[in-house]
């Protein structure tokens, strides 16, 4: 599969291998982009601006459900091809599509919705006999650099708000999984004029900082790692910036909790996409008091899980993205257990699969929970108190989503109030988002929102008209 720049397709002598990492397969190549391949990107990009600024909005969200249709169409190929270069289970794929197409009609919807608002400038000093407005204007050209672990609707929650309020695209689709970003990019391409969307292949940091630093690009959005965010963030100049980094979610479960309700939380949080998930359930805080129960139940439940060949509708459990990442989960795990965690359940690696794994007796200091562990790992903290429960919560560089599992409406909103996080949900677990809420957290977690209509005040720029009618 080839590079997308200015409606033709471009290669490149150097190529690489997208893998299958259940199998080991060749799935396709993909050509290596180089800093001049950046740059016809970027020219791409800002040449097809005046033809996305002329069209109407009406135009640009029927064009975006157009591409809602054929997503619908093509539903099953794209899942298919998602679970093979990420390694997903096939049922969570198609989950994934159809939030993709969700995502998509919020944007087509929200096209139409780019609203300006009156100012009253009389109610300043000299202001009166004027009458004001604002518009919210596009940007130019938008950035987007993408993450391997929901590669299709991570991507559509940048370009699809991006191209609704008529800003170009460039993706730069993550190395590990670009072929189903690809694959899409091509879709949109078929709706709008060539260059609208382009598409940059590659692995290192070359066309990624050429990217930042290039002053005709005017925002980056990017999801990924506290490192890569941070670089970002320093490179980037005065052009605007969106940064969905890393999370360290703790899900605290007091002594007064729905006991069955938490564990299927963890499970739905902890174990979703192998734990590859940034809001993923990463540390789960209880009270001692239903500790023993709370372990003895999810233990049971994770013994369910099926692990296997994600194709398989009935596999729970698919792979990590590579073999390396599942060697990275299995040595922090291994570390705790030298420094005093008890494995209840798993612990086990096999190629890039790493079992569902519950851990006890983990402690706040314990590398397992200080830095974002991204695998199937259920790691249990015990405390004594709500008090202690919010210290150890917020005990962490990350502040992305929370999760609270009590049925006291006082320990609920001490939770809400004092809980350092973008989102806190009361008895459901961090691994929740619909894709129309704002979504972005505190701390190192990143800066911005994502949400469809988020996404758009955060891609547009607001201009002030004054009309002196005196």
């Amino acid at each position: 599969m080839d590079m997308l720049i200015g409606g033709k397709y471009v290669t490149s002598e150097d190529r690489q291998d997208v893998k299958n990492p259940f199998n080991g397969e060749v799935i396709d190549t993909v050509p290596i982009a180089h800093l001049q391949t950046a740059q016809l990107a970027i020219d791409a990009a800002n040449d097809a601006k005046e033809s996305l600024t002329e069209m109407s909005a009406f135009k640009v969200s029927n064009k975006l459900y157009n591409v809602v249709e054929k997503l619908k169409e093509h539903k099953e190929e794209f899942a298919e091809l998602l679970t093979r270069e990420v390694g997903k289970p096939i049922n969570e794929s198609l989950v994934e599509l159809d939030r993709s197409i969700e995502t998509l009609k919020l944007a087509a919807e929200e096209a139409k919705r780019i609203y300006g608002e009156s100012v009253p400038l009389d109610a300043g000093l000299n202001g009166k006999g004027f009458f004001a407005f604002t518009q919210r204007l596009p940007l130019g050209v938008v950035a987007a650099i993408t993450p391997f672990n929901y590669p299709l609707n991570l991507t559509i929650h940048k370009i699809a708000p991006a191209i609704s309020c008529k800003n170009t695209v460039i993706v730069k689709p993550p190395t590990e999984a670009p072929l189903t970003v690809m694959m899409f990019c091509e879709l949109l391409n078929e709706e709008f004029p060539d260059g609208v969307v382009n598409t940059v292949t590659g692995y290192g940091s070359e066309v990624g900082d050429y990217l930042v630093t290039s002053p005709e690009v005017n925002k980056i959005s990017f999801t990924g790692s506290v490192t890569t965010g941070l670089m970002i963030s320093q490179k980037a100049g005065m052009k605007k910036v969106t940064l969905e980094l890393g999370g360290n979610d703790p899900m605290i479960v007091l002594k007064d909790a729905d006991i069955d309700k938490a564990v299927k939380g963890v499970i739905n949080g902890a174990f979703l996409n192998a734990g590859q998930v940034c809001m993923g359930v990463k540390r789960i805080i209880i009270e001692e008091e239903i500790a023993d129960e709370f372990a003895q139940k999810l233990v049971g439940e994770t013994e369910k899980l099926v692990m296997g060949n994600p194709l398989d509708s009935k596999t729970t459990l698919g792979t990590l993205i590579s073999e390396n990442a599942a060697r990275q989960v299995e040595e922090t795990v291994n570390n705790a257990v030298e420094d005093g965690a008890e494995i209840l359940i798993g612990g086990a690696r096999e190629g890039a699969f790493y079992q569902a794994t519950v851990i006890d007796k983990v402690t706040p200091c314990m590398d397992l929970v200080v830095n974002e562990t991204f695998g199937p790992v259920a790691p249990i903290i015990r405390i004594d108190s709500v008090e202690e429960a919010i210290e150890v919560a917020n005990d962490t560089e990350y502040g992305l989503q929370a999760g609270v599992f009590t049925e006291s409406y006082s320990n609920a909103m001490k939770c809400a109030r004092e809980v350092e996080a973008g989102t806190v949900f009361i008895n459901k677990q961090s691994t929740f988002r619909t894709d129309n809420m704002p979504f972005g957290g505190f701390k190192n977690s990143g800066v911005g929102k994502e949400g469809i209509k988020y996404a758009v005040e955060e891609m547009t720029k607001t201009k002030l008209i004054g009309l002196n009618l005196r």
